[in-house]
């Protein structure tokens, strides 16, 4: 069978398998959830084999640290990803939610309700709780999923759909509406772009390249999840040891996800005060700085920032410095260099933290907290596709209402139009 052939029969299963489950009530997603979620703990032991093949792999191909930290399972893991599902069962379900209703002049009763896009291909890299967090999603939400994980965490992410799967056998759920492609090459991916007649909606979640190749070559309608260039301002009237620990937390906490501060601004104010300190600890964690001129000059030891490194998505524990004169230069810095995801101001003044939070067009934009929130789990979504950098249809967080529309319910009692 070609590859053509293959992914086409499997979109074809997906649609008839999103009709079946549209049908299927609140209770029946919710114990077809509690099942994958058991049989995720009872399968760990398969799960984390053919995760030790991935990271070994990994491993082998020069994968940097922080690549190889977001492959890599372990009990806990897996466990944080049966709670996982287990959390998208206490929420509510969006599916039938009546969104507006009016009665016309003429009698005619006309409902907004929340429906199931239908079917949702999603596109992703390597982090294997991905694969449990999207199918989880789609069954709650109504969706057929269409999952393609990236090859480094194929046998993980294989493991992780076998499971899921089996699970749905004993259930209302049809089986079809899960789908996994197992074919590395990317011309499967190619493939899965050309079926707009039978997928709904694409979802890439990964980095920059994997985003603009589906972006570029897809004829679906695509959710864009860019990345995560994310700031922290430390403004002059900011408690500095406040902004140590958000800062320390936004960069090394978890550097290799796309939440993790990449780019650090201070006031020219506070900068002598606080950037000695603040690179001492990020220098005892491991992490290069790489800042602009005036940085340097207080940080003697920092790398000089080239143009490129402030459009750059490390991903790692690299860190661009940069001193800006007031809250106005450092939202025109963020508004030019970074991508749409997440920003934090550092203040103690209110005018100050609004014209920041007016000003920075970013799905997420935070005043003295840190970047790493940007989360389904935190935002209280509970899992998430991914972070959407679009503006339309959904931005930020894409979780269960991310992943339904709209149509319109008509009540007559025997109307014609005159």
């Amino acid at each position: 069978m070609t590859i053509k052939t293959h992914i086409l029969q499997q979109a074809r299963a997906a649609r008839g398998g999103a009709l079946k489950l549209a049908l299927c009530s609140t209770k029946d997603k919710d114990q077809a959830l509690k099942a994958m979620a058991a049989a995720l703990l009872k399968n760990a032991a398969v799960i984390l084999k053919a995760n030790a093949l991935d990271v070994a792999a990994g491993v082998k191909a020069g994968l940097k640290g922080a690549l190889v930290e977001r492959l890599q399972l372990d009990p806990k893991r897996v466990k944080a990803m049966a709670d996982g599902i287990l959390d998208i069962v206490k929420l509510k379900d969006p599916v039938g939610e009546v969104l507006d209703s009016r009665v016309r002049p003429n009698g005619l009763r006309i409902d907004k309700v929340r429906v199931p896009i239908g079917v949702v291909g999603i596109i992703y890299e390597s982090r294997p709780n991905v694969t449990a967090d999207c199918a989880a999603l789609g069954i709650k939400s109504g969706n057929a999923v269409i999952l393609r994980g990236g090859k480094e965490a194929l046998n993980s992410n294989k493991a992780i759909y076998q499971a899921l799967k089996g699970a749905l056998a004993g259930t209302r759920v049809p089986v079809e509406a899960l789908q996994f492609i197992a074919v590395a090459e990317r011309t499967a991916v190619l493939e899965l772009l050309k079926l707009d007649s039978l997928v709904d909606i694409i979802v890439p979640r990964g980095g920059e390249g994997l985003i603009r190749f589906v972006a570029e070559n897809s004829l679906i309608p695509v959710v864009k999840h860019y990345k995560g260039v994310c700031h922290i301002y430390v403004s002059a009237s900011a408690d500095l040891a406040m902004a140590e620990e958000i800062c320390f937390n936004a960069k090394v906490q978890r550097p290799g996800v796309c939440n993790a501060m990449e780019k650090l601004l201070v006031d020219e104010k506070v900068a002598k005060r606080f950037l000695p300190s603040m690179a001492g600890r990020f220098r005892g964690a491991g992490v290069e700085l790489r800042g602009d001129e005036a940085a340097r000059r207080i940080v003697g030891d920092m790398h000089k920032a080239s143009g490129q490194d402030w459009y750059e998505e490390y991903l790692d524990l690299t860190l661009t410095v940069g001193i800006v004169k007031g809250v106005a230069a450092a939202v025109d810095h963020i508004n030019k260099f970074g991508s749409r995801h997440s920003d934090a101001i550092i203040t103690k003044n209110k005018k100050e933290a609004g014209a920041f939070l007016q000003g920075v067009d970013s799905a997420c934009v935070y005043v003295n907290a840190s970047t790493r929130f940007t989360d389904g789990y935190e935002f209280g979504l509970g899992a998430e596709v991914g972070i959407s950098t679009d503006k339309i249809h959904v931005r930020g967080p894409m979780g269960l209402e991310g992943l339904t529309s709209y149509k319109y319910q008509i009540y007559g009692n025997g109307q014609v139009r005159g």
